[in-house]
């Protein structure tokens, strides 16, 4: 049976799904249609749990990320001229305790390089066509650049193919929700006159529709307008002047735009499928889910849907496990926070366009006031930096000792500490006092062989390889982490029959 995964997008989803495939020796082929790559900035964000996560690629690949952008510490917002809430990132229990700001073709950049040493380089030009499916795989139609056609024998499929993908419309799934009834105009731009340091977005709420600016590298800065309600087909890029007027009317006074390097104008979509899995044909990133950019967080989400799927992916093509629940996993844990960001970053922008002015006076104070308690800092923290996600209802999930963090919950990466999930095979990762009994019978290959202390007293804990808890028992109680692991061993083979 041919094992290879095809994956269809060579974007930054994409590019993520066949670097974790790649290091852990699974089989990749990349496709995109584009025939060559975008130069522009696109999505700009990188959030700490991202890079937390990229990290488990080795070879300092978020250290080299970070070195390429800018690291933005501080979210201002700001009514007229009333700063309503300062929100910063400080306190962030993370590496990375910033959000990184760098051109997605960067992003890409860097990954297609990583992807590279491990001897895979995405096809461009190359158009999935179509594809049939069975309970063995995926044949699959390519239409290559210069016109011709090949039919493929794939073992697995992962669509990574954006809002508009193939693969979603051939599979006939619904992309539930809607489109909102307003035009946006967004753009990079080098500007003067910006009134807080490059380390520091700003968010201005005004009553013809908020402002963002999120600074890129001294000097240069992506702008997002409101444009007020949709009034054609499709919407409408604003002109450079126009972009300086709404930026004079709205913003603090005084920026001036210098030139533009590029722009565009969007509507947003609030749409998801109902299954991230079809068979053996899976879904990522914008394929599965859309919204808006309120937040910076579909390129993130994306990214960190393929990092959730690779491994699990990777123990069933190479025999580590025959669990069916691994892959199963798949769907409810990452469709759940895809929804939860969809209801968050609408709701963040539903507040930035309210337009009775009564209730944004009321959003003002409203907002002032919550936004100023260090509870909803702190939450607010979590949700933007993404280290707040955690798959409380995972089927994965095992038991959890009265102490410590729950069954599902993001473990943080510890300094100087190799990251959950490194190496050329995805594995468990033990945590254990140094008091502790070792364990009564061998872990197997499914369970790294260094135990690691474990920060909680009196507790052992088991850490899944994308760094979320998946069972903790307190000190001695070997019998359901055995147990938890037997769950996902290959079944025994089956003695010849004479």
């Amino acid at each position: 049976m041919n094992d290879t995964v095809l994956i269809v997008g060579a974007g930054p989803v994409g590019l993520t799904m066949a670097l974790e495939l790649a290091r852990y020796r699974v089989p990749v082929r990349v496709v995109d249609q584009m025939t060559e790559r975008a130069y522009t900035s696109r999505a700009v964000a990188l959030w700490p749990r991202t890079l937390e996560l990229l990290e488990r690629a080795g070879d300092g690949l978020s250290a080299d990320l970070v070195t390429r952008g800018n690291r933005v510490t501080v979210a201002h917002i700001i009514a007229g001229t009333e700063p309503i809430a300062r929100i910063e990132l400080k306190d962030v229990v993370t590496p990375y305790p910033f959000v990184l700001m760098l051109p997605q073709s960067e992003t890409e950049g860097v990954l297609g390089d990583r992807l590279a040493e491990h001897g895979v380089w995405p096809e461009l030009g190359m158009r999935l066509v179509d594809f049939t499916r069975d309970d063995t795989g995926i044949t699959a139609t390519l239409h290559h650049a210069d016109g011709s056609e090949e039919m493929t024998r794939f073992g697995w499929m992962v669509a990574c193919d954006g809002a508009h993908s193939v693969v979603r419309h051939r599979l006939g799934l619904a992309f539930d929700g809607e489109t909102r009834g307003d035009d946006w105009g967004q753009g990079d731009f080098h500007m003067t006159g910006v009134p807080f340091p490059v380390n520091e977005f700003a968010t201005y709420w005004h009553e013809e529709g908020p402002v963002v600016l999120f600074p890129m590298a001294p000097g240069r800065y992506r702008l997002i307008v409101g444009l007020g309600t949709s009034t054609g087909p499709a919407p409408t890029t604003p002109s450079f002047e126009e972009f300086q007027a709404i930026l004079d009317r709205r913003g603090p006074g005084g920026i001036q735009l210098q030139d533009t390097v590029w722009t565009s104008a969007f509507r947003i979509n609030e749409r998801q499928v109902n299954s991230y899995r079809e068979g053996r044909v899976f879904l990522a990133g914008d394929s599965a889910h859309v919204h808006s950019p309120a937040g910076g967080q579909g390129m993130n989400t994306g990214m960190q849907d393929a990092i959730n799927l690779a491994w699990k992916l990777a123990l069933i093509i190479r025999g580590l496990s025959t669990a069916p629940a691994l892959l199963d996993s798949y769907d409810p844990e990452r469709r759940a926070v895809g929804a939860g960001v969809i209801a968050a970053s609408g709701r963040l922008t539903r507040m930035a366009t309210i337009q009775n002015p009564i209730a944004r006076r009321i959003r003002n104070a409203v907002a002032q006031f919550v936004l100023g308690l260090a509870p909803v800092q702190h939450a607010l923290e979590g949700s933007m930096t993404e280290t707040s996600i955690r798959y409380d209802d995972s089927p994965l999930n095992g038991v959890s000792w009265e102490a410590g963090p729950r069954a599902g919950s993001r473990m943080p990466p510890i300094e100087g500490e190799v990251p959950y999930g490194a190496g050329d095979t995805p594995r468990f990762t033990l945590r254990a006092g140094a008091w502790a009994e070792e364990p009564p019978v061998p872990l197997g290959d499914l369970v790294d062989l260094a135990i690691r202390p474990n920060p909680v007293d009196g507790g052992i804990e088991l850490v899944r390889p994308d760094g979320y808890l998946a069972i903790s028992v307190a000190d001695g109680e070997w019998e359901p982490i055995i147990a938890y692991l037997d769950h996902f061993r290959p079944a025994p083979a089956r003695p010849a029959t004479e």
